[in-house]
């Protein structure tokens, strides 16, 4: 779906990315994450034909962003970091105007900004002045002028930014719905929504990719395996005794006969973990990947250390 073959942008003489490679592949969800200043929104900006590299290739579904640029342009939904919405517009009127810029038909017009809204959850403000609505449905007016035309590449650039914890979670799953439908490329800088939203990542660091895989992937790379996070009802010790088959455990806290335990592992175990668990007699309350995996891995990656892909 998408190749980057030695990507190059420079702002005068200073290099905002440099020999970038990648490659996506058709109906994928790609986190791309870095520090502010990293180089990502210059990256999605070549990739959504809005600037020209400096060298470098780039295609996109068969076609060269520079070019054929035209051809690209309809393969792609572009949601830039400060979403492109006219205020004196309802929803409705936008997503239709959007819609006809990007040279969907009239016959299909109502159809697409009716998918559109239902995928983003924009149904019920469909007639209301974008200028009246909370930043949080501004962001998923900014998601849905991006796929009304059926794009099959969805660049968007800092979807979450701004938003309040409930509308974070709103938009990870408005996220997750798109998946299949379009391959997604997904800037951002909050780790959680990255790690539970998306199925492969990128990471750049003073304008260069220091590493790409799945968070599983990368951990394994640098050394590490993982955890899994656990609480369930019984007796601690056997608790203990079951899980550590699995690699090291320590007990977070214990009260009133519930244990919440670590298990230094790999998540792709947690199957086989709440199997053993269950089998043991003991009750399992709640079972997750450990919630500081990408953080560390994120950290020793833009400190310096770098992981090949």
């Amino acid at each position: 779906m998408i190749q980057v073959e030695g990507l190059t942008k420079y702002y005068g003489e200073h290099a905002a990315i440099r020999d970038l490679a990648f490659t996506i592949s058709q109906g994928e969800v790609i986190g791309f994450l870095g520090l502010n200043g990293a180089g990502k929104s210059t990256t999605l900006k070549v990739l959504g034909c809005v600037l020209l590299p400096t060298s470098g290739r780039v295609v996109i579904d068969g076609h060269d962003v520079v070019s054929n640029a035209h051809e690209v342009r309809q393969r792609i939904g572009y949601l830039p970091d400060v979403p492109p919405l006219y205020e004196e517009m309802t929803v409705g009127e936008y997503l239709t105007y959007v819609a006809q810029l990007r040279g969907v038909t009239s016959r299909d017009t109502t159809r697409r900004v009716g998918e559109a809204e239902e995928k983003t959850g924009l149904r019920d403000v469909h007639g209301e002045l974008i200028s009246t609505l909370s930043h949080g449905y501004r962001q998923r007016v900014g998601v849905a002028q991006a796929l009304v035309h059926k794009p099959a590449l969805l660049i968007l650039d800092e979807p979450t930014s701004g938003l309040d914890p409930r509308q974070i979670v709103e938009m990870r799953d408005v996220i997750r719905g798109l998946k299949g439908a379009h391959t997604v490329l997904v800037s951002s800088h909050i780790l959680p929504e990255i790690s539970q939203t998306c199925d492969r990542l990128l990471i750049i660091h003073k304008g260069m990719l220091v590493a790409q895989g799945t968070e599983e992937e990368l951990a394994a790379k640098m050394g590490g395996r993982g955890t899994i996070e656990l609480e369930l009802r019984g007796d601690r010790a056997r608790a203990v005794e079951v899980l550590q088959r699995f690699g090291a455990v320590e007990v977070d806290r214990a009260s009133d006969g519930v244990v919440a335990l670590t298990v230094r592992t790999s998540p792709d175990q947690r199957p086989q973990v709440a199997q053993a668990v269950v089998g043991a007699g003991l009750e399992l309350l709640r079972l997750d990947q450990g919630a500081g995996q990408l953080e560390s891995i994120f950290l020793r990656l833009t400190h310096g250390q770098e992981v090949r892909a």
